[in-house]
């Protein structure tokens, strides 16, 4: 099958072309920076995901906030599938651009979809496009299959761009019945590879990876719970659903749900309880003062969002993920701890020098203004 991937160079891109080139089946692969044949650094870059094993990727440079039509049709031309993961994290102080990028970006996808005639999309939803659970209600109180209303979560720009493209492939649908429409919903995804990547979004750009094994406490609150699913699980789903044609949602989460004493002991802290409200303040008031880039909608999503069950995908793809959370946490700490890296710009080494540059010129990644 011929099968174009948007984001393709991302944390479940990377593991998505494996998955289907892997498979045996044609990629046409979609980024604003595509991979270099031989990627720089040293023999460890190359060993996280070997650009050797996508030579027979087709690429093409897109960027969805900029009239990409044209190029998508291109791409699309003859394509069985389409699947859809391009998405924006950073600049959180930007999130005009994140709607565009999100929004507007799903909106370019959607149409080269119809006009090029291909059969079957796959969106990449998430977690996040779900809403809260009830008030009062605790996390393992609750398991949210896939008929669990997507409305999102308001405090979270994220969330509320997630649900937004939900119903945007609802009037979709409505439009084009002769589409078939596929729709993940994964639980926090991790890998190895993609380590740097999530560190430049997420850690501010002067604080050097390895500061992590400096923490010794790990402030909580002792009711939080979290998900984990490995990437290459994900991508695994995805494949399942391009050869099965298989419609609809699918959430997709790894056992068992992990607590702060499981992340505490992954990254050898101690545990200390820190009332949710107490952090999401600090949260709040770091983002503001542009001391940090995470903006304390990601905290809402995690205290509010219920836990997802993925009996659907087992039973309707035959998926069970081979990596369970406390593993794919492992993979991560490790990869913190060991600098690993991607082979494709947007999971490339994180430097701290480029931190202090980017600062210098005024182009830090929590602020930067995309062309």
């Amino acid at each position: 099958m011929r099968i174009a991937v948007t984001g393709a160079t991302g944390n479940v891109g990377i593991a998505l072309l494996s998955a289907l080139t892997g498979a045996g089946h044609e990629v046409v692969g979609l980024a604003r920076r595509p991979p270099r044949r031989h990627p720089p650094g040293p023999d460890r870059a190359a060993a996280e995901r070997p650009v050797e094993q996508w030579a027979g990727v087709e690429w093409h440079s897109v960027d969805l906030t900029r009239a990409p039509g044209s190029v998508l049709r291109q791409a699309f031309r003859d394509a069985d599938a389409v699947v859809h993961l391009a998405w924006g994290f950073q600049p959180t102080h930007d999130e005009a651009y994140l709607e565009r990028l999100a929004l507007g970006g799903t909106r370019e996808v959607l149409a080269a979809v119809a006009d090029s005639g291909v059969r079957h999309l796959l969106h990449m939803s998430s977690m996040g496009a779900y809403s809260p659970r009830p008030p009062d209600t605790a996390y393992d109180e609750v398991a949210a299959t896939e008929d669990w209303p997507t409305d999102g979560v308001p405090t979270s720009p994220y969330s509320r761009h997630k649900a937004a493209a939900e119903k945007m492939l609802d009037g979709f649908r409505a439009e084009h019945p002769e589409v078939l429409i596929t729709r993940m919903r994964p639980v926090v995804i991790g890998q190895r590879p993609a380590v740097a990547g999530v560190l430049r979004y997420t850690l501010p750009a002067l604080v050097p990876a390895g500061a992590i094994r400096l923490a010794k406490v790990l402030p909580l609150d002792r009711d939080l719970r979290l998900q984990l699913v490995h990437a290459d699980d994900v991508a695994d789903a995805y494949r399942r659903a391009i050869e099965a044609r298989a419609p609809g949602p699918f959430n997709l989460a790894a056992d068992p749900v992990l607590t702060p004493a499981d992340i505490a002991d992954a990254l050898g802290a101690r545990h200390v309880h820190v009332p949710f409200q107490a952090l999401r303040a600090a949260a709040d008031l770091s983002w503001r003062a542009h001391l940090q880039q995470v903006d304390a909608g990601w905290l809402d999503m995690a205290w509010q969002l219920p836990r997802l069950d993925s009996t659907r995908a087992s039973v309707h793809l035959g998926w069970q993920p081979h990596k369970d959370g406390r593993v794919v946490l492992r993979e991560v700490v490790a990869g913190i701890r060991e600098g690993a890296y991607g082979a494709t710009p947007i999971l490339r080494e994180r430097r701290v020098s480029d931190g202090v540059l980017k600062a210098l010129t005024g182009r830090p990644v929590a602020r930067r203004r995309k062309p």
